[in-house]
């Protein structure tokens, strides 16, 4: 057997009720919509597993010769982000992972830096400067909120001593991510220091230099997580094997797991194909959507999607009764909202049981970890396993 999870990264397909929250503008965001409407494509596959049911568009089909389950889900945890959105489709309750400034919570964290034996300096509000070497900051190539970093420059800090600050951080941040970065600056970082969307203010780490050299070193410290109540430690130790591939091999843990990172979607393609002929539970995930979406480029979107569809025509026909192929999205990322951010919308959720002719539309799912429930029952698995999520 094989179940087939088929994530579009930025992949979204209508605004929730929330998505103007931080951004009025975002109210309007379609990335589905938007990028079909740029020009006219060519979506066979991706219109036989039902997207045109939920997106009626010229360029899909409205009806489908396949056996689908076809809805829509709310994200189900705060924000927009990959990251989260991979962890709640997995099972876990990111319900209590919050958007939050650093400069609401400078106090803890600079008590929790002083206990560990650090000192620290505010050079201005929101920042904290950690012994005149690790800054502590709002990550502003997220999302406000989403995610913190504690960057150092290497000629003042090693690697290790930025990953130590940033663990402390972690265990008090309310956040989804704290991040470590470490690479080379001509100037101190206090010079970079600029203000974000949201009243958010940190380091503008691509200004800084850090991108442009070889030894960049970062390392995502995520928010505490049961990973064992998690799809693949579940499947795993229920003797199913387990690959991860694309942006999923970085960033979702399963010891047991085959890993096969990769950026370019021909590769992560070929890597899904093959994994699906060998069986067990593949988890993909395509990221030059988002990509794309972060680089405003409508165009390439549009590109990347007709490559996803070759690849699934290619796909569909060699799954057998009993697989399952999922297809969806952990958030949107339109890229003609008029901004480089995720936008906070609905994905779509495409089920395909070979087996079937049926066509079903389900109900909307309220979080993403009804994926990873839906999955499990496909695998013969109890969803109750999970942390989150109730099978669609």
């Amino acid at each position: 057997m094989t179940v087939i999870v088929l994530v579009i990264d930025g992949f979204g397909i209508g605004a929730m009720p929330d998505a103007g929250a931080l951004r009025p503008g975002d109210v309007h965001a379609d990335t589905c919509g938007h990028v079909l409407d740029s020009r006219p494509l060519w979506l066979p596959a991706l219109g036989a597993l039902g997207l045109g049911l939920l997106c009626p568009h010229p360029s899909l089909a409205s009806a489908t010769p396949l056996g689908v389950r076809v809805g829509r889900a709310a994200l189900g945890y705060a924000g927009a982000d990959t990251y989260a959105g991979h962890q709640t489709m997995m099972g876990a309750d990111f319900g209590r992972v919050a958007l939050a400034r650093l400069a609401d919570h400078a106090p803890q964290v600079t008590a929790a830096l002083t206990a560990a034996g650090h000192q620290v300096a505010e050079p201005r509000p929101g920042v904290l400067l950690v012994d005149d070497r690790v800054l502590v900051h709002d990550n502003l190539e997220a999302d406000p909120g989403v995610n913190w970093n504690a960057s150092g420059r290497l000629v003042d800090v090693s690697f290790d001593g930025v990953l130590s600050v940033a663990r402390t951080v972690r265990a008090i941040a309310p956040v989804a991510r704290v991040i470590a970065v470490a690479g080379h600056s001509p100037e101190p970082l206090t010079a970079y220091v600029r203000d974000g969307d949201g009243g958010t203010v940190g380091l503008d780490t691509p200004a800084s230099g850090f991108y442009r050299g070889d030894d960049l070193a970062v390392r995502h410290l995520g928010a505490p997580l049961d990973h064992t109540r998690q799809l693949p430690d579940v499947a795993a130790r229920a003797g199913v094997p387990v690959t991860l591939i694309g942006k999923a091999a970085d960033i979702l843990a399963c010891d047991a797991a085959v890993r096969r990172p990769a950026v370019a979607t021909a590769d992560v393609l070929a890597h899904t194909a093959k994994a699906a002929r060998e069986g067990g539970l593949v988890i993909t995930n395509v990221q030059e959507t988002d990509l794309a979406g972060h680089q405003q480029d409508t165009a390439r979107y549009a590109r990347l999607l007709e490559q996803i569809d070759a690849g699934l025509a290619e796909l569909i026909p060699t799954l057998t009764p009993g697989d399952r192929l999922i297809v969806t999205g952990d958030h949107g990322n339109d890229p003609t909202i008029g901004h480089a951010y995720h936008t906070r919308e609905y994905v779509p959720v495409l089920v395909h049981h070979p087996e079937s002719r049926d066509v079903e539309l389900l109900p909307d799912a309220s979080t993403l970890a009804d994926v990873g429930a839906t999955a499990a029952v496909a695998l013969g698995l109890n969803p109750a396993s999970l942390a989150a999520g109730r099978a669609l």
